[in-house]
């Protein structure tokens, strides 16, 4: 016969002890459905929402982002040349809530992540179990003497596309034949490295058939640069005598800007533009600051596994604001880790270590319509950094007849990306 006794105060001080080192030792998620929140609602915001939903149907997934119209940066320096219209950039997130994922249309102004709270601008809160921030670039009004976000009504950046893509556009369509277009390219690390040069050849493309006489200098902070051979074949072939790169070593680091007078200072000289394009120093999104998770660089370390960030417990970075070494700043790699980061996460909440990523990439770069050559590349984790495991680029001797397939591999890239991550 089994004998039954009265637990003691101390069996049940034991048994607390038990239950609290139990909890230490797995996820702590509330009770139902994990929720998962992911602040960002770019192409690696977008696409790890959907892939979460995809992956486990039962997971409240919520995405957080103020603009109700995503406005999509690659193709956007045709707007800027005229050959394009900004409405074909912009997609809603009507199709991600049809995937069963709750939109909140607000800036997240807080994330506590000790009780794992995120604070709306509104005032209102979101628990969560894992957070994702996918938060994009902001740009670093301090890194540049005389340059502000009042400077940049004047001196646009357009590293952001909307109203900047547009006020570059109308500057531009305003100009004198005859005119000085400056381009100030900022220092590694920045979004989409070769997109200055793109910029600049399809302003070049405008200038050639409306304002003949003009000339575009470009000052960059670099001495070399992504497919650097093929941008100086195309200018060459392209646009003989329009386009003149100031590389680093040459002078062409800009120091300080004044709006008032558009004048552009370098380490060497002093340059006056009738349109001036500043591009400044750029860093993690806001947001990714106040949770914690961006280090002093201004960008957010993590695990290139997990996507889990190296600094705060139970949150994921991935897109621009993430350091991810050797894979490039891009719409393609965003939406490669969202996708990445999902499968970690959904595989950590099931018990599972998550298997090693092998992200690929593509970058294409027009300079003139039917004009385009690519970068693309497969990415994995080493020695706890993404590196290259296989790239190729397009030759630099191609006919054109190869530059024109790029250019419609292009096109297709871009519905196939924007599709997956808004359509």
């Amino acid at each position: 016969m089994a004998v039954t006794r009265r637990p003691t105060r101390r069996d049940v001080i034991r048994g607390a002890a038990v239950v609290a080192a139990a909890a230490l030792a797995r996820p702590a998620l509330a009770q139902g459905a994990p929720r998962i929140a992911v602040i960002g609602g770019g192409f690696g915001g977008a696409a790890c929402a959907r892939a979460l939903r995809r992956l486990n149907a039962k997971l409240q997934v919520t995405l957080i982002e103020p603009n109700k119209t995503f406005t999509a940066c690659p193709f956007s320096n045709e707007v800027i040349a005229g050959l394009r219209e900004l409405s074909a950039q912009q997609f809603t997130y009507d199709k991600v809530a049809a995937d069963g994922i709750t939109v909140a249309a607000q800036a997240a102004t807080k994330v506590d992540a000790q009780a794992r709270i995120i604070v709306l601008a509104d005032g209102a809160t979101l628990s969560y179990d894992r957070l994702v921030l996918a938060p994009g670039i902001d740009m670093r009004f301090d890194a540049l003497s005389g340059y502000d976000e009042a400077a940049a009504e004047k001196m646009p950046h357009a590293w952001k596309a909307g109203a900047q893509t547009l006020l570059l556009r109308k500057q531009l369509e305003a100009m004198d034949d005859g005119g000085l277009v400056v381009i100030a390219v900022p220092a590694a690390p920045l979004r989409c490295p070769p997109a200055p040069y793109e910029r600049a050849s399809l302003i070049a493309h405008y200038l050639k058939a409306e304002k003949p006489k003009s000339k575009i200098l470009v000052l960059d902070a670099k001495d070399n640069y992504s497919q650097q051979k093929l941008f100086e074949k195309a200018w060459a072939e392209l646009y003989p005598g329009m386009i003149e790169r100031i590389a680093l070593s040459q002078g062409g680091r800009v120091t300080s800007i004044d709006p008032a007078t558009n004048e552009i200072v370098t380490d060497f000289g002093n340059y006056t533009a009738a349109v001036a394009n500043v591009i400044p120093p750029q860093r993690a999104g806001r947001i990714a600051e106040i949770a914690g998770a961006a280090d002093h660089t201004g960008w957010c370390p993590i695990d290139p596994v997990s996507f889990a960030s190296k600094l705060v417990p139970n949150i994921h970075v991935i897109g621009d604001a993430a350091i991810a070494g050797g894979i490039p700043k891009s719409a393609s790699a965003a939406a490669a880790q969202g996708r990445a980061s999902a499968a970690a996460i959904v595989s950590s909440l099931a018990g599972k270590a998550p298997e090693t990523p092998r992200l690929d990439g593509a970058c294409y770069n027009t300079v003139a319509p039917g004009y385009a050559f690519s970068l693309k590349g497969i990415y994995q984790p080493k020695e706890d950094q993404y590196a290259e495991a296989d790239v190729t680029t397009s030759p630099v001797d191609a006919p054109r007849e190869v530059r024109q397939r790029e250019a419609d591999q292009a096109l297709d890239w871009f519905r196939t990306i924007t599709g997956d991550a808004f359509g």
